[in-house]
């Protein structure tokens, strides 16, 4: 079965016109606090489980379950993981928070600034990859291993679409939010 898509726009007409809308961000807690959609509900991708989720939907079950990330890759995994566990009556959202933002749409902003996921990733293998360089070049040449390391998994990453940094780094405190796990999956 081919995942179902819907753009932004769409989305927001339909959420004019039906009010029973249901809309999951499976973003980080962080980033979820910074911005997200009015009325969707949080459940990070590192820790989601489509089976509750979809016990603590308000709507009907027949009604589609539209599942938006920053820009629809998370969403996209996360619908995959839906449909893997039986619940195909999942849509992704393309161009996600991003493109919502970007046609003006509404957003709950909370003030605090995060940076995304993929932003924390970029500079993260950066500064690994520099301190190794440095450390190489004064220090000892094995130390460029670090580097090799470091490309090694971008390359797996990019291969497969599973990223170990990604997901350590998403389960890092400042990711978190300020609220508990508890409170903050699936809770409007």
């Amino acid at each position: 079965m081919a995942m179902r898509t819907i753009d932004v726009k769409a989305l927001a007409e339909l959420m004019n016109k039906d009010t029973g809308v249901e809309v999951v961000d499976v973003r980080t807690p962080a980033e979820y606090e910074t911005c997200h959609v009015i009325g969707a509900r949080l459940a990070p991708l590192d820790r989601l489980e489509p089976k509750h989720v979809v016990a603590a939907r308000t709507g009907t079950p027949s009604s589609p379950l539209y599942l938006i990330c920053k820009g629809g890759v998370r969403s996209a995994k996360a619908c995959e993981k839906f449909i893997a566990q039986g619940f195909d009556n999942v849509v992704n959202v393309t161009g996600g928070t991003e493109a919502w933002m970007a046609a003006g749409l509404p957003v709950d902003k909370k003030g605090r600034n995060v940076l995304p996921l993929d932003r924390q990733i970029q500079t993260t293998a950066g500064l690994i990859c520099l301190t190794g360089v440095i450390l190489g070049t004064f220090v000892n040449p094995w130390w460029y291993l670090l580097c090799a390391m470091v490309g090694c998994g971008l390359t797996m990453a990019g291969l497969t679409g599973f990223c170990p940094m990604a997901i350590l780094i998403a389960r890092m405190p400042w990711n978190q939010g300020t609220r508990s796990a508890g409170a903050t999956c699936c809770s409007k």
